[in-house]
Order: C-alpha cells, then sequence, then structure tokens
C-alpha cells in the first residue's frame, strides 16, 4: 500500500472522528456546560494520554520543561474549544466547520508575531481569499448577526494560537509530553472556570459515554491528522480534510434538520482555495519548483 493510500485510511480516521466530537457535544450541551465538557473530557484524557505512555514505553519522554510555553498554548486551546462546543450548540454544524478552516489563515497572520516566520505576498494573498470567504459564509448584517458565528471565528483563532506554539514546542519536547500536559493543564483551566460559580454538575450514567466520546476523539483526529501529514504533503492531505465540511452537512441535515446553505459551500470553499494556493506554493518555494 502506498504512503498517498495509507495517509487517505488516516485522514478517514480523523474526519470520523472530528464529526463524532461534533454529535457528541451537541448530545451533552443539554447537561453540561463547555466549561465541564472540558473540565470532564481533560481527566478522561489524562488517563487514556498516561495508559498510552506507559503500553508504549514512552512515559520517560513527559517532562516539565517549557511550562510556560504549554501554559500559552493550552489557555489558546481551552479558550478555542471552548467557543467550538458553544458554536456547536447555537449554528449549523456546517458553518462551524466552515469557519474552523480558517484557522490555517490566523497561523499564517500569527506566525511572524511569534515564530518570527515572514509574511510572504502569498500568504498575504491567501489571508485576504480566506476573509472573502469568512464574509460569504457568514454575509455579516443585523439581520443575519448570530453569536454562534462569533464563537466559531474565535474557535479558529484559539485552534491557530494553540498550532503556532505547538510547532515551537515540537522543537524541543515530544508529542506524547504535549499531549499530556495539554490534558492536565486543561483539567486545571476546566475545573475552576467549571467551578466559578461553585456548582459543578457531573455527567449522568446517560451523558458519560458521550464524554469518554469527546475525549477519545479528540484524541484520535490529531494522532490522526499528525500520523497522515508524516505519511504525505499537506496538498494531499488537505483536500481530504475538506470533505468534513460536506459530511458534516449531510449529518446537520439528517440527525439535527439543518437546512443546507449554498453560500456556506461556496464560502468554506474560497477558504478552502485559499489555504490550498498558500500551501502550494510554500510547497513550490521549499522543493525549488
Amino acid at each position: 500500500m502506498s504512503d498517498t493510500l495509507r495517509a487517505a485510511f488516516w485522514m478517514i480516521g480523523a474526519i470520523v472522528s472530528f464529526i463524532s466530537m461534533a454529535i457528541a457535544g451537541r448530545a451533552v450541551s443539554f447537561e453540561l456546560d463547555t466549561f465541564e465538557i472540558m473540565l470532564f473530557r481533560s481527566v478522561i484524557g489524562i488517563a487514556i494520554v498516561w495508559t498510552a505512555a506507559s503500553l508504549s514505553r514512552r512515559r520517560s519522554e513527559i517532562r516539565a520543561q517549557k511550562m510556560g510555553l504549554h501554559g500559552i498554548r493550552n489557555v489558546f486551546h481551552f479558550a478555542g474549544q471552548n467557543a467550538w462546543f458553544y458554536a456547536i450548540t447555537v449554528i449549523p454544524l456546517a458553518q462551524v466547520f466552515a469557519l474552523e478552516f480558517t484557522s490555517p489563515i490566523w497561523v499564517m497572520l500569527l506566525s511572524p508575531l511569534i515564530l518570527g516566520e515572514r509574511l510572504t505576498r502569498t500568504r498575504g494573498i491567501a489571508a485576504v481569499a480566506g476573509f472573502i470567504g469568512v464574509l460569504i459564509v457568514t454575509r455579516p448584517s443585523p439581520e443575519t448577526f448570530e453569536w454562534g458565528l462569533v464563537f466559531a471565528a474565535l474557535a479558529a483563532i484559539g485552534f491557530a494560537g494553540s498550532a503556532v506554539f505547538t510547532r515551537k514546542l515540537t522543537r524541543s519536547e515530544s508529542i506524547v509530553s504535549i499531549l499530556f500536559w495539554l490534558t492536565v493543564m486543561q483539567a486545571g483551566l476546566g475545573l475552576v472556570c467549571a467551578g466559578f460559580d461553585g456548582d459543578i454538575a457531573l455527567p449522568s450514567a446517560e451523558s458519560l459515554p458521550w464524554v469518554t466520546l469527546i475525549a477519545a476523539a479528540g484524541l484520535v483526529a490529531h494522532f490522526c491528522l499528525t500520523t497522515a501529514l508524516s505519511l504525505a504533503p499537506a496538498t494531499v492531505v488537505m483536500p481530504i480534510d475538506f470533505t468534513r465540511l460536506p459530511l458534516i452537512a449531510i449529518v446537520g441535515v439528517l440527525l439535527y434538520a439543518e437546512p443546507l446553505d449554498p453560500f456556506v459551500l461556496l464560502g468554506a470553499l474560497v477558504i478552502f482555495a485559499a489555504n490550498y494556493f498558500n500551501i502550494w506554493a510554500e510547497t513550490r518555494r521549499v522543493t525549488g519548483m
């Protein structure tokens, strides 16, 4: 089996995991708030990462170094994930996923500030095109304004900040260490935020499997995505990842009777084109073609 085909199979795993997390997030939203979801997801995640690290004999890779960077990364991710969980409960899933695809564009804009990377003309063009795609998806006006759209956009920014600091951490830290401190720190943040009002709801017997699915799906999705990118270039992987949007749109129609909005699909296509153009240009630059 070729590496490209193997990457495609790993991406199927990532897509199924991302969609499963959205469905599970909606299922528990009627009982738990976003902070409580993050708390219990992270506690279960600690057990999953610790067990996996032990079974693979990689527990020694977990080190208490670069804690400042871990902290900043996890604040970004915690904020983005909370915004995402809120957005999936108040606007159609296709809109959330479409705006989530702007995350690479925010990475382009944040990288010069955090990583010292240069904002090239190609990246600038991609950023402008991506913003046009956002305008097509959201069609901002007083009549169409939804807080869910704002939170979906904020989620993309949070994920972008997390990605930038993850890139910085991978220069010295292993993925096992990054995932371990992600779950530990976000469990702490979830406990503080969920307990701020002195009332933390525990998941019921009906909700516990959904919370467990959220924890497992989140970790599996990112592992599958990382593995796929290690097997094939982003120019191959990204078009496969984009199939998340039509699939989640179908899920929205079948499970939640959400209407199919052609403007969401069109805007998402523009956002995808902007991302793909940047990846294609960067690949040509690196290979000297």
